[in-house]
Order: C-alpha cells, then structure tokens, then sequence
C-alpha cells in the first residue's frame, strides 16, 4: 500500500513538474519576441535588468502577502550570492552582452546548447547517466534549434560575443543540475532575491556600458516591459525552479529547447515574421526532442 501511494505521489509530481516546465518554455520563448519591443527603445542590459527587478518587486510584494520570511541565514548567504549569479545574471546578462558582437538566432543557438552540458554535468554530479533516450531526445531537439536559427558566423571579431553565450550556457547547465541544493527559505521569497540579485548588477553595468534613454519608453515598450517583469522575470522563475525540483536536470533542460521554438512561432503575429520549410522542420525536430524527453515510461536502454 506504501509503494502504491508513492508511486502515486510520484507520478503526480512528475505531471506538475511537466505542466510548470511548459509554463516556463512559452514564457521565455514569448519574451523572445515581446523583448524586441523594448529594444527600440531600451539597450539588452538595461531592459532585462530593469525588468528582473520589477519583477523582483512584485515576487517580494507577494511573498510578503503570504508571510514569507525574508531573511537570508548567514549560512546560506554565499550560496544564494552564487545562485542569482548563475541562474539569472550569467544568463539574462551574458546573453544580452553577446548581442553587441552577435545576431539573435547565433547567440540564441549557442546559448541553447545548454542541455548538452547540463546532461553532461548531471552525469558525474548527481548520477544521471543519459540513456539511449535521453540522447535520441537531445539530439532531435538541438537539431530542431540548429535547423531554425543555422550555425554562427564566427567571422567579424564575433570571439567575445560567442564567449559570452557560452559561458551563459555552462553557466545556467550548472545551475540547472545544482538547482536541488536549495536554500532554505520559502520558495517565493528565495525566487525575489535571485532575480533581485541576479538582475541589479545588469543595471549598474548599464548605466557604466550602455548609457541608456530611461524615459525614451514608447507604449508598445512599455507594456513589453511589464510583460517581460510579470512574466519571464517573475512567474517564469518560480515555474522552473518549481521544475527543477520535480523533474530530473536533463529531462527539464532538455524541455527548454521549447523556448527558442515558441519565440520563432509568436515571431509571426507579433512581429510579422512568415512560417516556412525550415521553420515547420525545426518545430517538428524539437518537439519529438521534447516529446521523447517528458515521456514517463517505454525507456530506451
């Protein structure tokens, strides 16, 4: 009877880890499209920093209204220093910081290679050893991405740009797979204070590098910015840390190969952008990808 209700109980934690992984992959992947609103008006640094702490904003306005406990034990203080840094700063930053040497869809495909060093670090870190499944998964998905945004011209002084992505990609990979060794504070609460950490360093850094317009904001950039604070850098972080905690590392990264499709996908009512062959081949290549990883049973070996 015990093994029954844990398989239940575990059965029903995969399917919540599922439904919050999709929640984070069309999050992201809409702010992919919204995002280019606000950067007509507003450099990458600055408009996704100022979002996060907006975001920031509103996770502690809600914590607070749950009576989530703010303070940080000392003993984990360093810990979460080092989560905000890799989780959003590294990320959020390091891919805006490649955009000045590189084009969207090259950053966006070396940025997403992130599932390969998730798996690969999963391995030796927490046992993962990827089956013939999660590799067929990995390889359909990544596949999709190359065929969708094509592979980097990494002519024209592209190095520093290209360096930048990647490290964002190591980076969130290693975060993906650590994401387990939590601090302990109300998930709520700890999610404020990574996107708050994460994202004021990209700020001041932009004031120094970008020396962005604050009040050029136009309307159509306004509301992308509220978007991007309520959803990417709110809600959008507390669904994939609520992933991570119920879905293997490889099985969660891999599901973010999502998130570049849906950015190409809501590219063509919000911006204009035409559906051809290349894009329904790499829809289809990605979502079989995706489709294979979040099965639960019928493993390959």
């Amino acid at each position: 009877m015990r093994s029954e209700a844990a398989a239940s109980a575990e059965t029903a934690n995969q399917r919540s880890g599922r439904i919050l992984l999709m929640v984070t992959a069309i999050g992201w992947g809409l702010n992919w499209s919204v995002l280019k609103f606000v950067l007509q008006d507003w450099p990458p640094l600055f408009a996704r920093g100022s979002a996060g702490l907006l975001g920031a904003v509103g996770l502690a306005a809600f914590a607070a209204f749950r009576g989530e406990c703010f303070v940080v034990p000392r003993e984990a203080r360093l810990r979460l220093a080092a989560a905000a840094g890799i989780n959003v700063f590294a990320w959020m930053g390091f891919t805006a910081l490649s955009l000045n040497w590189l084009k969207v869809s090259e950053g966006a495909l070396i940025a997403y290679s992130m599932p390969i060093w998730a798996m690969l670090i999963a391995w030796p870190l927490l046992g993962e050893r990827p089956n013939n499944r999660s590799l067929l998964a990995l390889a359909l998905g990544v596949s999709g991405i190359a065929v969708l945004m094509g592979g980097p011209d990494l002519a024209g002084g592209k190095l520093p740009g290209i360096l930048f992505a990647l490290a964002a990609a190591i980076l969130f990979a290693i975060g993906t797979v650590t994401a387990r060794m939590t601090v302990p504070m109300n998930p709520t609460a700890l999610t404020a204070w990574q996107v708050a950490l994460g994202c004021l360093p990209m700020v001041i850094l932009s004031l120094f590098l970008e020396q962005p317009h604050i009040f050029s904001l136009s309307l159509p950039g306004l509301c992308g910015l509220v978007y991007m604070a309520a959803g990417p850098m709110a809600l959008c972080y507390l669904t994939w840390f609520g992933a991570l905690r119920r879905l293997p590392a490889s099985v969660a990264a891999t599901g973010m190969l999502l998130v570049p499709i849906v950015g190409a996908l809501s590219a063509i009512p919000l911006l204009g952008d035409r559906l051809g062959g290349r894009e329904i081949l790499a829809v289809a290549l990605t979502l079989s990808g995706v489709g294979l990883a979040l099965r639960r049973s019928g493993k390959l070996t």
